[in-house]
């Protein structure tokens, strides 16, 4: 996907998005929340946790909670055997790694052409998404990363 399959418009309020895919869907992170994107490697599973966490790594000297994505958006377990990337993202002084399956383009959207979430989209993925996108051929699902990390009452062990 390239940037010119978002229309530019002069004096509109534009706001950049890093693009990923989950399970063949296109979502959007802030890039502003965006630290760095790794491969998952030397993971280690931590157990009696809730099963959106994948587990914990370390990277360069960083505890990372890595969150599985799939799970967090209630899609299927991947199959492909494909080394799984990470997008790193801070919150509360915390370091947490969101598993995706491919990082993608950023993106410059203009901020008047985002759409309200439509009442049929997946109430998995209403509860984290902030709105959508339509793209030339694809619906863009912007994420709210907030929303993504609050795993409810549920303690997160790392």
């Amino acid at each position: 996907m390239s940037e010119q399959a978002v229309r530019k418009v002069k004096n509109v309020p534009m706001e950049e998005f890093v693009t990923v895919k989950i399970a063949g869907q296109l979502f959007g992170l802030p890039i502003s929340r965006v630290q760095d994107v790794f491969m998952l490697k030397d993971m280690t599973e931590v157990p009696l946790t809730i099963p959106e966490v994948a587990g914990v790594l370390n990277l360069r000297g960083r505890i990372v909670t890595a969150i599985d994505m799939r799970k967090r958006l209630g899609l299927p377990a991947r199959a492909d055997g494909e080394p799984a990337m990470a997008v790193g993202i801070e919150m509360d002084r915390e370091s947490f790694g969101l598993v995706i399956d491919r990082i993608g383009d950023v993106l410059h959207l203009p901020i008047n052409d985002f759409d309200a979430n439509p009442v049929n989209l997946d109430p998995r993925w209403k509860s984290v998404a902030q709105s959508i996108f339509m793209l030339e051929n694809e619906l863009l699902v912007l994420l709210d990363v907030d929303r993504v990390l609050d795993l409810g009452d549920r303690e997160v062990a790392a």
